[in-house]
């Protein structure tokens, strides 16, 4: 299944951690984890320095406990912990699929696991006005969220907030009466 995946998997440039100044690069690969540094400086014993580079295999990598604190340092553990994952093989399918393929996937999914999904995804984590899936719901679920709406325990003025909250906040269940026609 891993063979669909393009050569680069991951990719990330930043500035090192203040007052450095110098410029990073992480790279990984299908084979190999890049690492790539070019000191800035105005500094005269700092001209001279030539850009890094440092090349591992997956499995050089991950017994690397100097480069994997350089890369902490620089991008953060989260970014270790992700290139950790790739190193191992655990690839995000999920968030590699393209939009098209990603919502006709969801289109099975009824509104409370739509909701789950979104809780476990940095995909679709975003801004509820530019997100994916929020569109998706908005489009595929206005009955099922006005019938949820049409609750007496559910406050009238909260309706038009409904709509502006991320689909992670919305946690609700099928509607009395499940109407599969809601699905495509």
């Amino acid at each position: 299944m891993a063979s669909w995946l393009p050569e680069t998997l991951f990719e990330i440039v930043g500035q090192g951690p203040a007052p450095s100044k110098d410029y990073y690069q992480l790279l990984v690969t299908r084979s190999q984890v890049i690492f790539r540094w070019w000191k800035i400086s105005l500094r005269s014993e700092h001209r001279s320095a030539k850009p890094g580079e440092a090349k591992d295999t997956h499995e050089e990598f991950l017994e690397n406990s100097h480069l994997q604190v350089q890369i902490a340092l620089i991008f953060g553990a989260r970014v270790l912990d992700y290139v950790f994952n790739l190193c191992e093989g655990k690839f995000d399918f999920l968030e590699r699929l393209s939009d098209n393929l990603l919502l006709s996937i969801i289109s099975y999914l009824d509104l409370e696991d739509i909701a789950r999904l979104s809780q476990t995804s940095r995909r679709f984590a975003k801004s509820p006005s530019s997100s994916l899936l929020a569109d998706f719901v908005a489009s595929h679920f206005t009955e099922e969220l006005e019938a949820v709406t049409r609750d007496p325990l559910f406050p009238p003025q909260l309706y038009p907030l409904l709509r502006e909250l991320p689909v992670t906040a919305v946690h609700v269940g099928r509607a009395v009466g499940e109407d599969s026609s809601l699905l495509l």
